[in-house]
């Protein structure tokens, strides 16, 4: 009976055990406003982006480039975003910066926006596919194509500065604008972002 009630006794504790294990392991999720600003771990976040996006967008915008172009051109420019390379310590989605930059170039309706060379290469796959199989009507020509006259690119770079469990977070973007006629760069724009870090647990 002595054994009996030992079983029954190691069994309602493995069960009372696994129990608190899952109940350590719950997960919680709180939904925030898309705009709602968090920082978690210091690092480049969603808002970084957006933020230093719309700056250096409404500030390339602003410069005298744009109306000279139009007065001369008697039209808007297309511009194309280029290559924008990541020399941080840490990983950034640099596709998510670009493509903020895009909807903020495109929104403005001050210029032209053209695809990127992957999505030209997509689209000209399919232009190939109408010429064969689309008709007369509805194909779209080759050889047709709106140009760009400037590309935007730039570098995203970070410095830390690091004592005990304090760190400095110290991220400057550089963006260029260069006209494709002549290599002139019309504009360079630079963003800078300070971040104090403190925490007692601070990894680097």
């Amino acid at each position: 009976m002595h054994q009996t009630l030992s079983k029954n006794s190691l069994a309602v504790l493995m069960a009372l055990g696994l129990a608190l294990a899952a109940t350590g392991c719950s997960t919680s999720v709180k939904r925030m406003e898309a705009s709602e600003v968090k920082d978690l771990s210091g690092a480049w976040n969603d808002t970084d982006s957006q933020q230093v996006s719309e700056e250096m967008i409404k500030d390339v915008l602003d410069r005298t480039w744009l109306g000279e172009f139009s007065r001369t051109q008697s039209r808007q420019p297309a511009v194309i975003v280029g290559e924008v390379s990541n020399l941080s310590h840490e990983h950034i989605n640099v596709n998510t910066f670009v493509s903020d930059m895009e909807r903020a170039l495109i929104n403005s309706d001050k210029v032209q926006f053209v695809a990127s060379s992957t999505e030209r290469q997509e689209i000209r796959g399919e232009r190939k596919d109408q010429d064969l199989n689309a008709s007369e009507a509805s194909r779209k020509a080759m050889g047709q194509e709106k140009g760009a006259d400037f590309m935007l690119k730039g570098t995203i770079n970070t410095i830390i500065d690091a004592s005990g469990n304090t760190q400095l977070r110290y991220y400057q973007v550089d963006l260029t604008l260069i006209s494709l006629a002549d290599n002139r760069k019309v504009w360079v724009g630079q963003k800078k972002i300070k971040k104090l870090v403190e925490r007692s647990n601070l990894r680097f």
